[in-house]
């Protein structure tokens, strides 16, 4: 856990355990490597909030289209939110919405830094 702290402390709840977790096997230049990609990819599920709430002035789908779901996303512009019911579920569930698309990102970054450090490895570096 003290490598999340130390190198992602803005993270918190269910996301700072699933780093923590990612992070727990890699050393502290990797950990580095690792934030710095993540902080640049994840998103704030504050945003994803504000987004949301952008549905109900008729621009609905921009939480969709900020989390890389531009089908859904395009779904939700051209049908109003699925007539709302789609807007007010990610209202409800942000949080949700941002953890599982950051768990995948942090995922993705991990197994990158990895491959990177394991391909210095190999080449005698």
């Amino acid at each position: 856990m003290s490598k999340v702290l130390q190198h992602l402390p803005e993270l918190d709840g269910d996301e700072q355990i699933e780093v923590a977790r990612l992070l727990n096997d890699m050393s502290d230049a990797q950990a580095e490597h690792f934030a710095r990609i993540y902080r640049s990819r994840r998103r704030d599920p504050v945003h994803i909030l504000l987004l949301a709430a952008v549905g109900f002035i008729g621009a609905a789908g921009l939480q969709r289209l900020y989390m890389k779901e531009f089908a859904l996303g395009l779904v939700y512009l051209f049908t109003g939110g699925l007539c709302l019911i789609g807007t007010i579920y990610d209202l409800l569930k942000y949080r949700d919405l941002a953890f599982r698309y950051n768990r995948d990102v942090a995922l993705e970054v991990a197994e990158t830094v990895r491959s990177v450090y394991d391909g210095r490895d190999g080449n005698g570096g």
